[in-house]
């Protein structure tokens, strides 16, 4: 595991490097400035350090309390050539909160099992993960 913590945008234009998975921890977009984080040149920039096969993951606000935040995150991302696949669950402290899995490819399967014990995810857990019900748009 390589963490990075530096501006993101400085970074992704200075460096070259190519990763099979990035994990993205943005502030919310609560404001122009956060919001410029989460736009299709910064999207293309994320892209340009994923792998052909990899994936990256984005915490992308909550899809209940803010859904149009939420939905615009993941429309960016297309707008950015990714493939997206958007799920929730319920974070302690936040709520009901969104996440999506971008990357190039046109394939993602939900995982039925893990390398690793885990204690509260299960493949039921993680199949419901990417369901939305009718009032959460």
């Amino acid at each position: 595991v390589h963490v990075i913590n530096d501006d993101a945008v400085r970074w992704l234009e200075s460096n070259a490097d190519v990763y099979d998975a990035i994990v993205v921890d943005f502030p919310d977009p609560t404001n122009f400035g956060l919001g410029r984080l989460y736009s299709v040149p910064v999207f293309r920039l994320l892209a340009r350090h994923l792998s052909e096969n990899g994936y990256a993951v984005i915490q992308s606000t909550s899809p209940y309390f803010a859904p149009h935040a939420y939905w615009t995150i993941i429309a960016t991302l297309h707008e950015a050539g990714l493939n997206t696949w958007p799920y929730h669950c319920y974070v302690p402290s936040f709520g009901d909160w969104g996440f999506v899995i971008a990357g190039k490819r046109r394939d993602f399967t939900v995982p039925t099992h893990y390398s690793v014990p885990t204690r509260w995810l299960d493949a039921q857990t993680a199949a419901e993960m990417f369901h939305f019900p009718a009032d959460m748009p």
